[in-house]
């Protein structure tokens, strides 16, 4: 039976809906021990403040004033520079996100496995470009499913090999709608995934061109992956991918019939600048070009890894993303003065890229600069902290730390607060990872 998009939206709707439903216990990490049987909307209607509201440590935290500020700035950069925008979901997993992301002019939400790609749709989005060449035969046939009820769904896939359109053509056989695909091109060799070659990439899309069930939309690949990137390295991988997409459109092979472009897409986190620079000079094909950027990291930037490679660091004239994050901690041992103990581990903190960075120490309601104290290492439960003999913090302090690498800051989150900068929490950040 086929859902109208009213029906798909509203169902959406409803679901974000249920969210604020569900009941706070103990499965949310740092929540108020006391709020324990409130739904999450009776939670939130009482504004509590994060340091006087029973909120216990570690607990991770967004800003909502700086949340903002990275959707606005973000929906600005993509229409200024002509870009279509669907940025990646895996960061945050949170359809409460996804939703403001499409509300702040998003075309769609990238995704790169099956899972996510439900909890996208169970939440309504209508609009879905997976990052990854999909062959698991039930995935493919959920998604099947999923275009045939619903005609205002879209959902474009990678392919990357002969081998894989044929899976994909055998468990989508007597699908009503055919699956939109992009050939993906490697940024190199020695890079992830994707066609090595432009002899090999006609290949896979002749090989799309003889089923049934696929049809051929575009070209994308991921400009990150480019071996020992550079500014020079990564424009010229991004100008094959476009010279791809012009060779592929001279050549007649996208498909006809359905929407009537040509999807041409990259874009993470460290050279979105790269991808509006070289998108802005695609020529003119035989139909309009969807120029589809997909950077996912933005919407709390970080204190390590992308405060130092996000292209706004290269043109500040066009504004600057400012890290939402924060991970209050406590301080529950000082054994001598150059070492101290905080009460969050690897099980609270991303820890694949950098460590955390002491942000700042509160004691007795203000908070000063966390001077003189480093992360050293991160057991499962404790921050190893090296601390200068003069640097002034105590035993059941609380301490601020900034965080690296959103991808692995989010998931290990189950109910985020998010506060105001007077530490009043206004709402709370649902994941599912």
């Amino acid at each position: 039976m086929q859902r109208t998009l009213r029906e798909a939206t509203v169902s959406g709707t409803e679901a974000l809906a249920r969210l604020a439903e569900d009941r706070v216990d103990h499965r949310f990490k740092g929540l108020p021990p006391d709020a324990d049987g409130l739904t999450v909307a009776e939670l939130t209607a009482q504004r509590r403040n994060l340091f006087t509201g029973g909120f216990t440590t570690p607990v991770l935290v967004l800003s909502a004033e700086r949340l903002e500020h990275n959707l606005a700035l973000m929906e600005a950069y993509a229409a200024r520079h002509g870009l279509a925008f669907a940025p990646h979901g895996k960061t945050t997993m949170a359809p409460q996100l996804f939703h403001r992301q499409t509300e702040r002019g998003a075309w769609g939400i990238t995704l790169a496995v099956p899972h996510q790609v439900r909890v996208a749709r169970a939440f309504g989005v209508q609009r879905v470009f997976l990052a990854n060449e999909l062959v698991d035969p039930a995935a493919l046939k959920w998604v099947a499913g999923e275009l045939a009820a619903d005609p205002g769904f879209r959902f474009v896939c990678y392919v990357d090999s002969v081998r894989g359109v044929e899976l994909m053509d055998a468990a989508l056989t007597g699908a009503p709608r055919p699956l939109d695909v992009v050939v993906e091109l490697a940024a190199g060799e020695g890079a992830r995934t994707g066609v090595r070659t432009e002899a090999e990439c006609a290949a896979v899309a002749d090989a799309v061109a003889a089923t049934g069930t696929l049809r051929l939309v575009g070209v994308a690949g991921y400009e990150g992956e480019v071996p020992g990137a550079t500014p020079e390295r990564v424009h010229a991988w991004l100008r094959r991918l476009v010279a791809l997409a012009a060779d592929f459109d001279k050549a007649g092979r996208f498909a006809t019939g359905g929407p009537d472009e040509i999807v041409v897409s990259a874009g993470g986190s460290a050279w979105f600048d790269a991808v509006a620079d070289v998108f802005a000079e695609i020529p003119e094909l035989s139909r309009p070009v969807l120029k589809l950027l997909r950077s996912g990291a933005y919407v709390s930037h970080d204190d390590g890894h992308y405060r130092k490679v996000t292209p706004f660091n290269r043109i500040p004239e066009e504004g600057a993303l400012e890290p939402a994050f924060r991970l209050w901690t406590q301080i529950v041992s000082r054994p001598s003065p150059e070492q101290a103990f905080a009460n969050a581990g690897k099980r609270d903190a991303a820890h694949d890229l950098d460590l955390p960075s002491p942000q700042v120490v509160r004691a007795g309601g203000t908070e000063r600069p966390a001077t003189g104290i480093e992360v050293t290492a991160l057991s499962d439960q404790h921050a190893w902290l090296a601390t200068a003999p003069d640097a002034a913090v105590e035993v059941g302090d609380w301490l601020g730390l900034g965080l690296s690498h959103p991808c692995t800051s989010f998931d290990k989150w189950q109910l985020i607060p998010v506060a105001r900068a007077d530490g009043t929490v206004v709402e709370y950040i649902r994941t599912f990872f």
